[in-house]
Protein backbone atom coordinates (compact mmCIF):
# COMPACT_ATOMS: atom_id res chain seq x y z
CA UNK A 1 0.00 0.00 0.00
CA UNK A 2 1.11 3.57 -1.04
CA UNK A 3 0.79 6.36 1.48
CA UNK A 4 0.71 9.87 0.26
CA UNK A 5 0.69 13.11 2.25
CA UNK A 6 -1.64 15.42 0.56
CA UNK A 7 0.40 18.74 1.57
CA UNK A 8 3.68 20.72 0.39
CA UNK A 9 4.53 21.65 4.13
CA UNK A 10 7.84 21.19 5.00
CA UNK A 11 6.76 20.58 8.45
CA UNK A 12 4.04 17.90 7.90
CA UNK A 13 6.64 15.65 5.78
CA UNK A 14 9.23 15.75 8.25
CA UNK A 15 6.70 15.13 10.99
CA UNK A 16 5.12 12.08 9.46
CA UNK A 17 8.39 10.82 8.62
CA UNK A 18 8.78 9.73 12.64
CA UNK A 19 5.72 7.33 11.54
CA UNK A 20 5.91 6.66 7.85
CA UNK A 21 9.13 6.00 6.53
CA UNK A 22 8.29 6.15 2.93
CA UNK A 23 5.10 8.60 1.18
CA UNK A 24 4.53 10.98 -1.88
CA UNK A 25 3.76 14.00 -1.45
CA UNK A 26 0.76 15.59 -3.99
CA UNK A 27 0.21 19.05 -3.05
CA UNK A 28 -3.76 19.63 -2.60
CA UNK A 29 -4.56 22.52 -4.34
CA UNK A 30 -7.87 22.97 -2.70
CA UNK A 31 -9.00 26.72 -2.09
CA UNK A 32 -10.03 26.93 1.49
CA UNK A 33 -12.52 29.83 0.51
CA UNK A 34 -14.79 26.60 -0.39
CA UNK A 35 -15.79 25.67 3.34
CA UNK A 36 -18.03 28.15 5.21
CA UNK A 37 -16.87 28.64 8.89
CA UNK A 38 -20.00 28.09 10.33
CA UNK A 39 -18.76 28.60 14.38
CA UNK A 40 -17.40 25.48 15.19
CA UNK A 41 -13.21 24.78 14.69
CA UNK A 42 -13.28 21.29 15.39
CA UNK A 43 -15.81 20.91 12.61
CA UNK A 44 -14.29 23.23 10.33
CA UNK A 45 -10.44 21.69 10.16
CA UNK A 46 -12.00 18.34 10.04
CA UNK A 47 -13.87 19.33 6.93
CA UNK A 48 -10.66 21.04 5.55
CA UNK A 49 -8.19 18.56 5.98
CA UNK A 50 -10.97 16.23 4.37
CA UNK A 51 -11.49 18.47 1.30
CA UNK A 52 -7.63 18.50 1.02
CA UNK A 53 -7.70 15.05 0.48
CA UNK A 54 -10.25 14.54 -1.67
CA UNK A 55 -8.69 17.28 -4.31
CA UNK A 56 -5.51 15.05 -4.85
CA UNK A 57 -7.89 11.83 -5.76
CA UNK A 58 -7.86 12.12 -9.04
CA UNK A 59 -4.19 11.86 -9.16
CA UNK A 60 -4.26 9.06 -7.12
CA UNK A 61 -3.87 5.96 -9.60
CA UNK A 62 -2.86 3.06 -7.38
CA UNK A 63 -3.95 1.78 -4.03
CA UNK A 64 -3.20 4.13 -1.08
CA UNK A 65 -3.77 5.76 1.87
CA UNK A 66 -4.46 9.51 1.67
CA UNK A 67 -3.06 11.49 4.37
CA UNK A 68 -4.27 15.27 4.68
CA UNK A 69 -4.59 18.06 7.63
CA UNK A 70 -5.08 21.52 8.02
CA UNK A 71 -4.56 23.68 11.60
CA UNK A 72 -5.39 27.36 12.32
CA UNK A 73 -4.47 29.52 15.25
CA UNK A 74 -7.83 30.85 17.12
CA UNK A 75 -8.07 33.65 19.36
CA UNK A 76 -11.58 34.63 20.93
CA UNK A 77 -13.07 32.36 18.47
CA UNK A 78 -11.78 34.56 15.45
CA UNK A 79 -9.37 32.56 12.89
CA UNK A 80 -5.92 34.09 12.31
CA UNK A 81 -4.59 32.84 9.38
CA UNK A 82 -1.37 33.71 7.39
CA UNK A 83 -0.59 37.35 7.59
CA UNK A 84 -1.28 39.22 4.41
CA UNK A 85 2.44 41.38 5.19
CA UNK A 86 4.32 42.23 8.11
CA UNK A 87 2.08 44.90 9.75
CA UNK A 88 -1.01 42.24 9.87
CA UNK A 89 2.00 39.72 11.59
CA UNK A 90 2.79 42.49 14.16
CA UNK A 91 -0.92 43.43 14.47
CA UNK A 92 -1.79 39.40 15.04
CA UNK A 93 1.41 38.75 17.58
CA UNK A 94 0.54 42.29 19.63
CA UNK A 95 -2.99 40.20 20.13
CA UNK A 96 -1.74 37.15 21.13
CA UNK A 97 0.90 38.73 23.82
CA UNK A 98 0.58 38.02 27.15
CA UNK A 99 -2.78 35.94 26.32
CA UNK A 100 -4.10 32.91 25.68
CA UNK A 101 -5.06 31.17 22.12
CA UNK A 102 -6.01 28.18 20.72
CA UNK A 103 -4.81 25.93 17.62
CA UNK A 104 -6.78 23.36 15.80
CA UNK A 105 -5.81 20.80 13.68
CA UNK A 106 -8.06 18.65 11.52
CA UNK A 107 -6.53 15.19 10.51
CA UNK A 108 -7.81 13.00 8.05
CA UNK A 109 -6.74 9.45 6.68
CA UNK A 110 -8.19 8.39 3.71
CA UNK A 111 -8.16 4.64 2.31
CA UNK A 112 -8.66 4.13 -1.35
CA UNK A 113 -8.66 0.87 -1.21
CA UNK A 114 -11.98 0.43 1.14
CA UNK A 115 -13.50 3.57 0.68
CA UNK A 116 -12.84 3.95 4.79
CA UNK A 117 -12.05 7.30 5.61
CA UNK A 118 -10.66 8.53 9.43
CA UNK A 119 -11.19 11.79 10.68
CA UNK A 120 -10.32 13.73 13.91
CA UNK A 121 -9.44 17.11 15.50
CA UNK A 122 -7.33 18.71 18.64
CA UNK A 123 -7.04 21.65 19.91
CA UNK A 124 -3.99 23.26 21.84
CA UNK A 125 -4.12 25.94 24.34
CA UNK A 126 -0.70 28.20 24.02
CA UNK A 127 -0.02 30.92 26.18
CA UNK A 128 2.23 33.94 25.00
CA UNK A 129 4.08 35.79 27.29
CA UNK A 130 4.16 39.55 27.50
CA UNK A 131 5.80 40.60 23.97
CA UNK A 132 7.40 43.85 23.83
CA UNK A 133 6.92 46.02 20.17
CA UNK A 134 11.05 45.67 19.08
CA UNK A 135 10.89 41.64 20.03
CA UNK A 136 8.18 41.16 17.72
CA UNK A 137 9.51 43.64 15.28
CA UNK A 138 12.86 41.74 15.46
CA UNK A 139 11.33 38.40 14.59
CA UNK A 140 8.78 39.58 12.00
CA UNK A 141 12.53 40.60 10.37
CA UNK A 142 13.60 36.94 10.36
CA UNK A 143 10.24 36.17 7.99
CA UNK A 144 9.70 33.17 9.97
CA UNK A 145 6.17 34.41 10.75
CA UNK A 146 5.37 35.39 7.04
CA UNK A 147 4.13 32.05 6.28
CA UNK A 148 2.38 30.82 8.99
CA UNK A 149 -1.12 30.61 10.61
CA UNK A 150 -1.29 32.95 13.82
CA UNK A 151 1.92 34.67 12.38
CA UNK A 152 4.51 32.75 14.32
CA UNK A 153 6.66 28.64 14.43
CA UNK A 154 6.27 27.28 17.82
CA UNK A 155 9.20 25.05 16.21
CA UNK A 156 11.63 27.79 15.28
CA UNK A 157 12.22 31.46 16.98
CA UNK A 158 8.64 32.04 17.82
CA UNK A 159 8.78 29.59 20.38
CA UNK A 160 10.85 31.65 22.89
CA UNK A 161 7.43 33.72 23.31
CA UNK A 162 5.47 30.60 24.43
CA UNK A 163 5.28 30.38 28.36
CA UNK A 164 2.63 27.71 28.55
CA UNK A 165 1.21 24.76 26.24
CA UNK A 166 -1.78 22.47 27.23
CA UNK A 167 -2.55 20.33 25.19
CA UNK A 168 -0.63 18.26 22.07
CA UNK A 169 3.11 20.15 20.74
CA UNK A 170 2.73 18.43 17.52
CA UNK A 171 -0.65 19.61 17.16
CA UNK A 172 0.97 23.53 17.02
CA UNK A 173 3.33 22.36 14.57
CA UNK A 174 1.08 20.83 12.15
CA UNK A 175 0.53 17.05 12.74
CA UNK A 176 -0.35 15.61 15.56
CA UNK A 177 1.79 12.90 16.06
CA UNK A 178 -0.22 10.79 18.73
CA UNK A 179 -3.52 10.96 16.74
CA UNK A 180 -2.19 10.69 13.07
CA UNK A 181 -0.36 7.48 14.27
CA UNK A 182 -3.74 6.14 16.39
CA UNK A 183 -5.34 6.77 12.84
CA UNK A 184 -3.29 5.47 10.61
CA UNK A 185 -3.16 1.92 12.66
CA UNK A 186 -7.04 1.83 12.96
CA UNK A 187 -7.41 2.62 8.67
CA UNK A 188 -4.77 0.00 7.86
CA UNK A 189 -5.80 -3.22 10.63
Amino acid sequence: MKFILASGSERRQELLRRIVKDFDVKVSNFDEDEVIFKGDLNSYVEELAIKKGEAILENVDEDSIIISADTLVSYSNNILGKPKDKEDAFRTLKTLSGKVHKVYSGVSIYNTKTKERLTTSLCTEVKFSELEDNQIREYIESGEPLDKAGSYGIQGFGGVFVEEIKGCYYNVVGLPLNATAKLLKDIIK
